[in-house]
């Protein structure tokens, strides 16, 4: 990623962090992606905005290829898990289990995830998917 791209990157997740609405956002994600399409986190920014935007389909395919490229990403897999259920998919057990080791030897990951989950629920409110997989991570 060259310095012009990461630059969009970082601008386009700093307005999103100051509250910018998912629909303003995906259309940069969705240029970030087509410019880089190897870059994991923009696919998982992706994924999360089509979430939030109630694009489930368009999440799947996202945060497939998040995934895909970085398997290792817990909110990726919570995504994937989200995009999951939200398109009455199978999979999501082996995501969720996933994630729930990877919080059992990096305990730091708790705080980044209840953010994640506190920003979704603020500007998704009763999204009863997030809530069902919040539960099942006893966040």
């Amino acid at each position: 990623m060259d310095q012009s791209e990461e630059s969009l990157f970082e601008e386009a997740l700093n307005r999103y962090k100051a509250g910018s609405s998912a629909d303003e956002l995906i259309e940069d994600f969705q240029k970030i992606v087509s410019t880089t399409p190897n870059n994991a986190a923009a696919w998982t920014c992706l994924s999360w905005l089509q979430l939030l935007c109630n694009s489930p389909h368009e999440a799947l395919r996202s945060a497939r290829y998040a995934v895909k490229l970085n398997g290792q990403d817990p909110q990726s897999r919570i995504n994937l898990s989200l995009a999951l259920l939200e398109t009455n998919s199978k999979g999501v057990r082996d995501h969720i289990d996933y994630v729930k080791r990877a919080l059992f030897v990096l305990p730091e990951l708790e705080k980044e995830l209840k953010e994640s989950f506190e920003d979704g629920l603020l500007r998704k409110p009763n999204w009863k998917t997030l809530i069902k997989i919040k539960n099942w991570l006893d966040l």
